[in-house]
């Protein structure tokens, strides 16, 4: 709930900050996030971490499987140093006033890093599509130079449509207050400061995001399909269940990515 010291605007233009209010208004909660969040931090860099090495490091490693995990390891470690050390702050002390222009940054940053990741997601359902149903000509499909242009397009297009969304966002007028009811910048707390009538134009954009989004959701959906009938034609149950064993692990990641996004834009 917004406190006293909420400051009632009426044009986006006047905001010089914003604020955060904290998660929770007594002390044992606050001490329990930060809690949370310190072993969130702790144990996404340590796993992170060890992926990013290894994959640099290890010469036996440099497939194109992990040089996608080399990617999505960086796009998650950036979401976590972009949130949870101010969420630790904000736990442990009162959350002072925020420049507009931080909330822009970390707002384009959390966007950019999620957007990226269900980029890379996707490109790395289309790698096990044509390692299981077209091996033979896997090296020509998912070469070096193949996968580097994926991954440069995922980064680029991320980078735009990031661009592009945070200055729709906050050129929007806003009618009810500055403050924020999350440790970092939402969209949705976003259109709850706005006025009525320019929701719309975000609303817009969301719904092209939706189209976007869902066209790799769709992508992802049709490759898995086309992977299990190619899996369970294979004669050999131990091949098989290696088959599995390699897309299990990724569908189990596809669907917390889906789900960070969904409540990214709800």
């Amino acid at each position: 709930m917004p406190t006293d010291s909420q400051e009632q605007i009426s044009n986006s233009s006047s905001i010089s900050h914003f604020l955060l209010l904290p998660l929770a208004d007594t002390r044992q909660l606050q001490l329990l996030h930060f809690c949370l969040f310190l072993g969130i931090s702790l144990a996404a860099l340590l796993g992170n971490g060890l992926i990013i090495s290894a994959a640099a490091c290890g010469h036996h490693l440099h497939t194109p499987m992990f040089f996608f995990l080399l990617n999505l390891a960086l796009t998650n470690l950036g979401s976590i140093l972009i949130t949870v050390p101010k969420a630790m702050h904000n736990s442990l002390w009162t959350p002072g006033p925020s420049p507009t222009q931080d909330v822009l940054l970390k707002f384009f940053f959390v966007v950019f890093c999620a957007i990226t990741e269900y980029y890379i997601q996707t490109i790395m359902c289309y790698d096990r599509c044509v390692s299981i149903c077209k091996p033979l000509h896997y090296g020509t499909l998912v070469g070096s130079r193949a996968c580097a242009h994926m991954a440069a397009a995922a980064w680029a297009s991320a980078f735009l449509y990031s661009l592009l969304h945070t200055a729709n966002t906050f050129s929007l007028p806003l009618c009810h207050g500055n403050a924020l009811g999350q440790f970092f910048c939402e969209i949705p707390q976003i259109l709850k400061l706005s006025c009525s009538h320019s929701n719309l134009r975000e609303l817009g954009v969301l719904a092209a995001s939706a189209c976007l989004l869902l066209s790799c959701f769709v992508f992802i959906v049709f490759s898995y399909v086309q992977i299990f009938r190619a899996v369970l034609r294979i004669p050999s149950e131990q091949r098989q269940h290696k088959a599995f064993s390699t897309c299990l692990p990724h569908l189990a990641v596809v669907s917390l990515c889906l789900s960070a996004l969904a409540s990214l834009h709800t």
